[in-house]
Parts: structure tokens; C-alpha cells; sequence
């Protein structure tokens, strides 16, 4: 029989790769998107089948993280295999904008999630809850799944609450859910609003002359990058496991976004400093100095170690948005990406 999969935040970065993974793996793949006036669709255009072909494997749904009814109406008419819990309002710094609906969206979606398996009563139902890195706060680097969570922001407070309730719903009525405590995992789907996203599509405007300035919060902020991809197979690969459990993902390489910023500009053989100016309306009220996983846990049990590391992350971004842009790409990254994956299972954008 073919598996089914059901994924909220189809639509973000990990959504999109998951559903690419889950259907190279032969899955019958179902997506949660809201509803607007404008398609929000274009990270997954790429392998969406129309529903009325026969051969349609990628199926959406409208529905809401807010919406409890129809959540549950979702899951019970789909009745999946496996549940990846992937949306939220994600973005950090906005959360402190928005900490009321990041709390709705990212702390109570989780909540409804759970309380519509636990209702429809599946006990084969597994599901993979999208916990945070920034849960870690100001926890002492490295962070492995012991590490005490000391949330800075809205959205880490939001995920903790989330990941707490994962784990009682497990503990509590013997569900087989998982939490995936992946550390900062980028690529060219990454949103354009994030930091490392903002830079290598600068980098691309500046060369294009489309772009002579670029605004940024703290620089001296380090974490943990890997490439994402990788992560989102690593979540499959959790939720194939024999018993639930929680999982540190990460590189265990620690970069500033200052690291960052010169191997992005310097691939291009440009000097950051020229263009980079600081706007403190993206500094944080609070901010996380310092995040790094210590990932030992995921490399003995699920067999899980990362290939990209931070240069190579960067050098396949940057390709990505010259090309996006209409500049024929330096090219390292594209070899990069042949050489460690020549049989890759997404699409190179």
C-alpha cells in the first residue's frame, strides 16, 4: 500500500524539500496551504500534478493552523501515516511584532494538531514536530537534547510550549511523536526575508547593479548553518525509527553572520564592508549570542551526519540567486552540489 503523508508549512522552505523527498519515496504526499488572493505556491510548483490527472501524487488542502475544525477535518478524512508538523510563524525577529498570533500559529497549531490524533483515535498515526534550535536561548553551547531551554524571543517561547506538548501527548496517551530539534538550516528556497537569504540575494543585485546598500541587524551572532535538504531527509529518517524520541540536527560548526557576510561577498571577490550598513530596527529586544548542536545522538541512532558545510552552503546560495537573477552563476557551488550529490532527489533551484 502506499503511504500517506500529511504536511503543514508545505508551502516554506522544509515543506517543500519534504514533499519532494516524500514523493521520490513513493508517497501519496498531502499539504495544508491557507487560502489568498495571490498563489503562494511557487517553492512546490515545480511538483504539483493537477488533482484531476491520474497520476497526481501531491495533493493541497485549504486550511489554517488557527482553525481547529477544520485541522481535524483534514487529518480525518486523509487519515496519514505520517504527520510533519512544519508550520508556523518562523520568523524571529517578527515574532516580537506579532508575539500574540506567532503564539496562536506556532504554540496552540501545535496543540489542535495533536488533539486531532488524539481524538481520531489512529494510534499508527506518527507524527515529526518541527521543534527549534532557539529554544536553546542562552543555554552554554553545545546544545544536545539535554540542554535546558532558556527561550529569547516569542517564537522560541512559542516552540517550547510546542515541543512540551509533543512530548506530553507521547508520554501521556502513547502517541509515536517525535521532535526534531534541528539547528539554522538555509538554502536558495530559503524565505527572502532571513538573514542568510538577504545576503546572497544581495550579493546578486549588487553584481546585477540593482543594489548598492544592504541593512542588518547583529553580525556577531553565531550558529549552527547546514544545508537544507539534508534536513528535511533527516526527518523522514526520524519518523522511521522503531520508538519515538527527540533529536538534535546540526553541523556542529559554529559561523557569525559576519563569517557569513565575507564568504559571500569574497566569492564573488567583493568586499562586504562597502555595502553593509546597520539598521537597529532589525536588532533583537533580546538576542541569542550563541547556538552550535551537538548532534551525537542523531549520528549514532539514525545513522544521520550533514555533508555541507558553511563555505560550500554559501557558494550554492549565492549561485542560485545569480542565476535567479539572470547572471551566469561563478559555478563552485553547482559542482559542489554534483559532486557531493550526483544523484540528488530536489531540484537544484
Amino acid at each position: 500500500m502506499v503511504k500517506k503523508a500529511l504536511i503543514t508549512g508545505i508551502t516554506g522552505q522544509d515543506g517543500s524539500y519534504l514533499a519532494e523527498f516524500l514523493l521520490f519515496k513513493g508517497y501519496e504526499v498531502h499539504g495544508i496551504i491557507r487560502r489568498a488572493s495571490t498563489f503562494n505556491t511557487p517553492r512546490i510548483e515545480h511538483i504539483y500534478v493537477d488533482r484531476h490527472k491520474l497520476k497526481a501524487r501531491l495533493l493541497l488542502h485549504y486550511g489554517d493552523m488557527a482553525d481547529s475544525g477544520q485541522l481535524s477535518n483534514i487529518i480525518s478524512n486523509i487519515r496519514p501515516d505520517e504527520i510533519y508538523n512544519l508550520g508556523a510563524q518562523s520568523h524571529v525577529r517578527v515574532s516580537f511584532d506579532i508575539p500574540e498570533y506567532t503564539g496562536n500559529i506556532t504554540a496552540l497549531g501545535t496543540a489542535r494538531v495533536l488533539e486531532a490524533i488524539r481524538r481520531l483515535g489512529k494510534d499508527n498515526i506518527k507524527l515529526y514536530q518541527a521543534s527549534s534550535s532557539e529554544m536553546f536561548g542562552i543555554s552554554k553551547p553545545p546544545q544536545n537534547e539535554n540542554t535546558p531551554f532558556i527561550p529569547r524571543s516569542p517564537y522560541a517561547c512559542a516552540k517550547v510550549y510546542a515541543h512540551w506538548m509533543a512530548r506530553n501527548y507521547r508520554d501521556g496517551y502513547g502517541l509515536f511523536i517525535s521532535n526534531g530539534i534541528l539547528f539554522n538550516h538555509e538554502s536558495p528556497r530559503r524565505g527572502e526575508t532571513f538573514v542568510t537569504r538577504k545576503i546572497t540575494r544581495a550579493v546578486a543585485s549588487v553584481i546585477a547593479k540593482k543594489q548598492s546598500e544592504l541593512y542588518l541587524g547583529n553580525l556577531d551572532a553565531k550558529r549552527d548553518w547546514g544545508f537544507a535538504p539534508e534536513y528535511a531527509e533527516a526527518t523522514w529518517i526520524i519518523l522511521q525509527q522503531d520508538k519515538p524520541g527527540d533529536f538534535v540536527l546540526g553541523t556542529g560548526k559554529q559561523f557569525s553572520v559576519k563569517d557569513f557576510l565575507k564568504e559571500a561577498f569574497s566569492y564573488v571577490s567583493l568586499d562586504w564592508r562597502k555595502y553593509v550598513k546597520i539598521d537597529r530596527h532589525y536588532l533583537r529586544p533580546t538576542e541569542v549570542g550563541s547556538l552550535v548542536a551537538d548532534a551525537s545522538k542523531a549520528k549514532k541512532e539514525l545513522g544521520w551526519q550533514p555533508k555541507v558545510q558553511l563555505r560550500n552552503l554559501v557558494r550554492i546560495m549565492v549561485d542560485a540567486d545569480m542565476r535567479a537573477i539572470g547572471l551566469k552563476p561563478v559555478g563552485e557551488g553547482d559542482k559542489v552540489l554534483k559532486k557531493i550529490f550526483p544523484k540528488r532527489w530536489w531540484r537544484a533551484d
